[in-house]
């Protein structure tokens, strides 16, 4: 089994770097309302250096199809992960799109009417609320929702517990920012390095 590492709320360069030589498989810049928010000029400069085996995602909440123009010309990101609105779904190509799902009771319910009308593309699964916040979704229902199709699993994830949701939901690939940091938008060197090591670790657990 092989777990993917999406390091999201990248500042600067220092931070992708960081996450590069650490292992990551993906990186995420913040386009929305945020902490961690950089601008198109911000996101250039701290992805000059990143290879081009390593995603880029240009991260949205609910932006107008103007927005999500913009960035995609001037940026070129690997994927526009975003709400699924009506506009975002117009704008961005299927298999561009990482439309995002809050957890809620009736999440199941939800992920599976988005895949009969839109495929089985991947999805990624926050905590209730606001991302980036370190809420951590219910693995219980994350699991269930990871049955239907490929997730990326986000919210409240740390080197102490990846392993584990790693185990119980067995996503398509984890996401983390917060837990990772040592103040918003500064990555740890240590969390980092330690993130991307228990994923590995538990991939082999899962695969053994």
């Amino acid at each position: 089994m092989i777990v993917r590492v999406k390091i999201c709320g990248v500042t600067d360069a220092a931070g992708a770097d960081l996450a590069v030589e650490a292992g990551a498989d993906c990186l995420g810049f913040v386009f929305a309302e945020s902490e961690r928010r950089v601008d198109v000029a911000e996101a250039l400069r701290a992805a000059a250096d990143v290879p081009q085996r390593v995603g880029r995602v240009a991260v949205f909440r609910h932006p107008s199809a103007s927005e999500v123009d913009r960035v995609v010309r001037k940026f070129a990101p690997s994927r526009v992960q975003s709400e699924p609105d009506p506009e975002v779904l117009a704008a961005v190509p299927g298999e561009s799109l990482l439309p995002v799902f809050h957890d809620t009771e009736d999440l199941v319910e939800r992920v599976r009417r988005f895949r009969d009308a839109f495929g089985d593309g991947l999805i990624l699964l926050e905590g209730a609320g606001r991302g980036g916040r370190g809420t951590r979704a219910d693995w219980t229902r994350a699991e269930r929702v990871a049955r239907l199709g490929p997730v990326a699993l986000a919210g409240g994830l740390t080197p102490d517990n990846v392993a584990e949701a790693i185990r119980r939901v067995r996503p398509w690939a984890v996401d983390v920012s917060s837990g990772v940091e040592r103040a918003p938008g500064v990555k740890d060197p240590d969390k980092v390095r330690g993130f991307v090591d228990a994923v590995r670790a538990a991939e082999r657990q899962v695969t053994g």
